[in-house]
């Protein structure tokens, strides 16, 4: 999934009503973020404007972790949308939060990841469009929502237990005073960590009859959006974002996908592919646009990628590209390849 999948955001209901409770016009949000007050009405936004709205609201909100918190504590459950209801009338936090990372995928430019894992929940932010630089309070504000709405739900003061940003984000003893642990700024993910004990508590907002109705239709929405692309895209785009916790199986990315092993076993063999050919292009393809960002060294790519040592990396990019990922970025930068159009050219990427 490339960055065009995502040319029109659709605007949180209620964004605008909640900055007026906070007390800034959105004439002045408009303003400052450099766009026709039209934008105010709009009901979806390409990605450059999304992010300008909410840059221009962190501006004149001052602080970072303020102006985060009062927005996601302010936000009206009325002017949830269906896939947000769908969360917040759920049977308990567990199932509000695979809700929501179900449903996330119908809500871009962002996705999450969740894991269990003993005592742990962790729930790791992703942005789906890497080429925008996404506004630190926006990182914040989703990291927000997901423990709030186990508050609102449970109706019960729930702590994170661990809260990782990977741009500062302002006053943290505000945040730290908010989520209710230690905050780490300048980490190399997004990701807050909850109490997994937190996760079987029932939400006083459960509602059985309305999820009844939510529920197929979301799901029929979701099946459509994913209808657009192939079971193979799919497959890539989850392994994608899926490397830096190492090397993604093919029993989480069925899971993922909402259907058994032996069935996306099935439905790859259709498309004339293997987990494991996808594994190998996923990797080869976002090796190539790593190397060409300067700012990453050889090493933090190998790790990206998912591979356990540099060695392996090497050895796997020379069976690639016939050189080593010094050589391969040095000949490459010096001659400024775009590289999205070189991959489409010779990985046949549509």
């Amino acid at each position: 999934m490339t960055s065009h999948s995502f040319d029109r955001i659709k605007m949180p209901p209620g964004f605008w009503e909640g900055l007026r409770q906070l007390g800034i016009a959105s004439h002045d949000v408009a303003r400052k973020a450099g766009l026709p007050l039209t934008i105010i009405s709009e009901k979806a936004v390409n990605t450059a404007e999304y992010y300008a709205i909410w840059q221009a609201y962190s501006d004149l909100a001052g602080d970072i972790a303020q102006g985060m918190i009062k927005l996601a504590t302010i936000y009206d459950v009325t002017k949830y949308p269906p896939t947000i209801l769908a969360t917040y009338h759920a049977r308990d936090y567990r199932d509000a939060l695979q809700r929501m990372v179900r449903y996330k995928q119908l809500c871009p430019p962002d996705s999450l990841r969740m894991i269990e894992d003993g005592e742990e929940c962790t729930i790791d932010l992703e942005w789906l469009i890497t080429d925008q630089s996404c506004p630190p309070l926006l990182v914040g504000i989703t990291l927000a929502f997901l423990l709030e709405l186990g508050r609102r739900g449970t109706g019960q003061y729930l702590a994170a237990r661990t809260v990782e940003f990977s741009q500062p984000m302002g006053d943290v003893q505000v945040l730290e005073s908010y989520f209710g642990c230690h905050i780490r700024t300048n980490a190399d993910r997004n990701r807050l960590t909850l109490h997994r004990r937190d996760l079987d508590r029932p939400f006083l907002t459960y509602n059985e009859e309305l999820l009844e109705i939510l529920t197929p239709a979301l799901d029929r929405t979701l099946q459509e959006h994913q209808g657009n692309c192939s079971v193979s895209d799919m497959v890539k785009w989850i392994m994608k974002r899926s490397f830096s916790g190492g090397r993604p199986d093919i029993q989480t990315i069925a899971k993922e996908l909402g259907m058994s092993e032996r069935t996306l076993q099935r439905r790859l063999t259709e498309e004339s592919t293997s987990f494991n050919h996808l594994l190998t292009q996923a990797r080869h393809e976002q090796a190539l646009l790593y190397l060409a960002d300067l700012s990453l060294d050889i090493k933090e790519v190998a790790f990206l990628l998912g591979y356990e040592d540099q060695n392996s990396f090497y050895r796997a990019f020379r069976a690639w590209e016939g050189d080593t990922p010094a050589k391969w970025r040095s000949e490459h930068a010096e001659a400024h390849v775009n590289v999205e159009d070189m991959l489409s050219d010779r990985l046949n990427i549509h």
